[in-house]
């Protein structure tokens, strides 16, 4: 059962001693996503707003005890994860290519709109059928799917015992939640507001999900 983090003494508790309780945060804001355009690989930083979203999540995780912050290769992820190690006094971010955000190959920098245009099977699919989606010329969403997971757990396995975070991107933090919550349909593109905090426990072996963020998001 997952609940909202509403508040924060919501972020209270320890990780557990075989685990580790992990955070995954959306990057703050860009001005491709004020636009509505898919983001992908390329690498635009953080607007004004964004910078302010990763502060407000700094200040939310200030206090859980954070030991390690790990960071996608793109400087949205990493501005949003050294204002977060900043505030947490965490003195090195760990860059972990498997948080890199989906290519969306042809589809980079086009509205939905456009990219349904463009390839309106492939998008019907990657609206519904996220485990048969590609994107064109770009990644199988099940692929990143997998190297999502794969990355979480090396976290794990690296940091039981520890409360950790993870700088990511809001497809990403879907397609891990969708895995596991066996969802496979339009369902799986869930709220994920920019700079937003998903919370789970992770270790070698499993990943559970334990808390989703509020807002509404989904962009």
């Amino acid at each position: 059962m997952t609940e909202q983090l509403l508040a924060p003494e919501a972020l209270g508790g320890q990780a557990p001693v075989d685990t580790c309780r992990l955070f995954l945060v959306r990057h703050g804001t860009t001005t491709m996503n004020v636009e509505n355009r898919y983001r992908g690989r390329r690498d635009v930083p953080l607007d004004a707003q964004g910078y302010q979203d990763a502060v407000d999540a700094a200040r939310q995780l200030s206090g859980v005890g954070l030991t390690a912050v790990y960071t996608g290769p793109l400087r949205r992820t990493i501005a949003t994860a050294q204002i977060i190690a900043d505030e947490a006094r965490v003195p090195d971010l760990r860059i972990l290519h498997g948080l890199n955000n989906v290519d969306y190959g042809a589809w980079e920098g086009m509205t939905a709109a456009e990219a349904e245009r463009f390839e309106p099977k492939a998008f019907a699919l990657y609206r519904t059928a996220p485990k048969q989606a590609v994107c064109p010329l770009g990644e199988r969403l099940s692929d990143a799917q997998e190297r999502m997971i794969v990355a979480l757990r090396l976290i794990g396995s690296r940091h039981t015992g520890e409360t950790v975070v993870a700088v990511t991107h809001a497809v990403m933090i879907r397609l891990v939640v969708a895995a596991l919550n066996g969802v496979d349909g339009s369902s799986w593109r869930i709220p994920v507001g920019r700079g937003s905090l998903t919370l789970f426990h992770a270790s070698a072996d499993s990943i559970s999900l334990r808390a989703l963020p509020l807002g509404d998001d989904v962009d």
